[in-house]
């Protein structure tokens, strides 16, 4: 028989993180843990993880929620997860509690050349908002550690502010050097999006995410758009969340065609629901990568390990966030010359 409890958490920021909906401080979760009364001593962990105000199932009701799903923890997984389709972290944690559970509770879900510690996975130097001199020096940082793909979050500075750090960063790094992602989180009005593109262009920027905030009023009408004119290859990231069928996310890449989008477990419905996402995008020639949405090291590690099982063809993904919290739980991953390794 399973049994199933949760506890939560609450991890701090080494610094305060920026980004256009504000600044934070720190983080709070929940730990899925799940036993098996046959296996004493042998526990499986799965990361609860909600962000405020972005997370599909930041709403009350949450930890009544996680706790219906420990007193039901014995129903058949396929129950389980279809009745969480209102909670995708939730079943992010039961997907990844049942692995580790499975796997003898040593921390490894996926077994793969990363794990054996043979290869290792490209990621990208997340640079958050902040000041001109403070994201300037973040910059120097991440290339000085060996990242070749920098990630920079705009859109709470003055735009001149923010191409003028651009330029700053072209003159010292040029493409063949350094490639420049951006992430607006929905920044810039539907109004000027096309216009602060076209400028933004000119740094030969390699996808800007997520331009304007996702809208399902008009039918992601103004995101096509979007898409269609802009001379910057444009992911989708908010836009993907609330879909946890099939028809609606076919229905949403086929009406926009972005040329990415990034994937995010815990807050799209664990790595069954993220297989479907890249099923469905590479037979619409669509692009993709995986991106962690501050977890914790427990849901680091498990995207972690998930994505190097997947034909990521060397793109950089977004797993470097494991050093962002000053009190963090242990792992068994490390960054080395903009790489995410496991020990």
């Amino acid at each position: 028989m399973l049994l199933a409890r949760y506890a939560k958490y609450t991890l701090h920021f080494k610094q305060p993180a920026g980004t256009s909906r504000g600044v934070l401080t720190e983080k709070t979760g929940y730990i899925l843990e799940i036993s098996n009364s046959d296996q004493p001593g042998i526990t499986g962990s799965g990361e609860c993880s909600i962000l405020p105000e972005l997370s599909y199932d930041d709403r009350p009701g949450y930890e009544e929620r996680l706790q219906q799903l420990c007193d039901e923890i014995n129903l058949p997984f396929h129950v389980l997860m279809a009745g969480l389709t209102e909670w995708p972290s939730l079943q992010f944690a039961l997907e990844t509690a049942l692995l580790h559970l499975k796997n003898g509770g040593s921390g490894l879900l996926f077994e793969s050349s990363f794990t054996d510690g043979r290869t290792a996975i490209p990621i990208n130097g997340l640079i958050w908002m902040s000041d001109y001199e403070t994201m300037l020096a973040q910059i120097k940082v991440r290339i000085a550690s060996g990242f070749k793909v920098i990630k920079m979050k705009v859109g709470a500075l003055d735009f001149g502010t923010e191409t003028e750090l651009l330029t700053k960063i072209r003159q010292q790094y040029p493409p063949g050097q350094i490639t420049l992602r951006l992430d607006a989180n929905g920044a810039f009005s539907r109004q000027q999006a096309l216009e602060k593109l076209h400028l933004l262009s000119a740094f030969q920027i390699h996808s800007i995410e997520q331009p304007i905030q996702a809208d399902r009023t008009n039918h992601w009408a103004s995101m096509a758009y979007i898409c269609r004119h802009s001379p910057i290859p444009v992911a989708l990231d908010e836009e993907l969340i609330g879909y946890p069928a099939n028809p609606e996310r076919i229905a949403l890449l086929e009406a926009v065609s972005p040329s990415f989008i990034i994937l995010k477990p815990s807050l799209l419905g664990g790595f069954s629901a993220c297989a479907e996402w890249i099923r469905i995008a590479e037979s619409r020639n669509i692009g993709w990568w995986v991106t962690s949405a501050l977890e914790s090291n427990i849901g680091l590690s498990a995207i972690a390990q998930w994505t190097a099982t997947l034909p990521t063809k060397g793109m950089a993904q977004g797993l470097g966030t494991g050093s962002l919290f000053t009190d963090n739980f242990e792992s068994p991953l490390h960054v080395e010359q903009g790489e995410l390794k496991y020990k």
